[in-house]
């Protein structure tokens, strides 16, 4: 039995807080608090199995009542559970400050421990891979786990799709990058990782930069967001292309770059090109940011032209 797009990585539990009025930075804001299940792999898994594409989730949780709600959650979209372990510090915790716009002004992360994985992987990895459609993987996580991952995904033939939810941690990775089929990050994140400042450019001139950028670095393909001027890809070969955002109200950003890299990365694996699988994120994206929740709704594979 197939595994799908089989997500790597950590979970948490997202504390977020929403002023009523103008959010006033070293203020009191009167607002509201909410909890959702959240930590980026989580959030993309769950973003693949809400387009019906029954992933597979790789995580480590703990044994709190949390927890059970977040197996039971994943479970309820049609996401393969099967080999989550629980340990006593399995779950962390995101807390996050937004401002009256939606976007976010601040957050602190106590981030999960994570390296059962490598039991995991030792005990089940040869069974995970070969049956994987794709490997999605956060580039931050411990080394260890990634070169056990890079290892597996070698011998079984099986492209790997990288995110980051910490550039300074995953700079120190620029070696597994190469390895990667695609990597996914923000203007930002990109600046880091070239160490040039890219935030006030225009599409057309990054996409340029970057170019260079990659086969220099001997990164095979690249995915950079530019919030509402879209996003542009590029590849070691020479492909290129900027890819237009859709335009709605904006009632929270949280989540949305995850729901954009789970839609390249489905179109990746399922047979589409660059320009395709960014449209397809682009979409996931738009529908995260017009909600409250971390994730997109549910969708169709049809509703993308998917066939498994």
């Amino acid at each position: 039995m197939g595994l799908g797009i089989v997500v790597f990585g950590g979970t948490l539990v997202d504390i977020k807080g929403y002023p009523n009025a103008k959010y006033i930075p070293q203020g009191r804001n009167a607002g509201r608090i909410m909890e959702v299940h959240g930590g980026v792999s989580r959030n993309i898994a769950e973003d693949i199995g809400n387009v019906e594409l029954r992933p597979t989730l790789i995580t480590v949780l703990d044994h709190s009542g949390v927890s059970d709600d977040i197996l039971k959650k994943l479970q309820n979209h049609k996401v393969n559970t099967d080999y989550i372990m629980r340990t006593d510090d399995g779950l962390g915790t995101w807390l996050a400050i937004f401002d009256h716009t939606g976007d976010l002004v601040a957050s602190i992360s106590k981030r999960p421990d994570i390296s059962e994985i490598t039991t995991i992987l030792n005990d089940k990895g040869n069974e995970i891979f070969k049956n994987a459609d794709s490997i999605a993987v956060e580039i931050d996580m411990d080394v260890n786990i990634l070169k056990q991952i890079f290892e597996l995904a070698d011998k079984y033939n099986k492209k790997v799709f990288a995110v980051v939810s910490n550039m300074s941690i995953a700079q120190e990775r620029r070696d597994l990058l190469k390895k990667v089929s695609c990597f996914v990050c923000n203007a930002e994140e990109a600046g880091i990782l070239f160490s040039e400042d890219y935030e006030k450019l225009e599409p057309e001139a990054l996409k340029q930069i970057l170019l260079e950028k990659v086969k220099l670095a001997e990164i095979k393909q690249m995915v950079v967001t530019i919030g509402d001027k879209g996003s542009i890809y590029v590849t070691d070969s020479g492909e290129s292309g900027v890819v237009p955002s859709i335009n709605v109200a904006v009632q929270d950003t949280a989540g949305a770059g995850d729901a954009f890299f789970a839609g390249v990365t489905i179109g990746l694996t399922y047979g589409k090109n660059l320009s395709e699988s960014c449209n397809i994120g682009t979409r996931l994206a738009t529908s995260v940011v017009s909600i409250k929740e971390n994730v997109c709704p549910r969708f169709l594979p049809s509703e993308f032209n998917i066939e498994q």
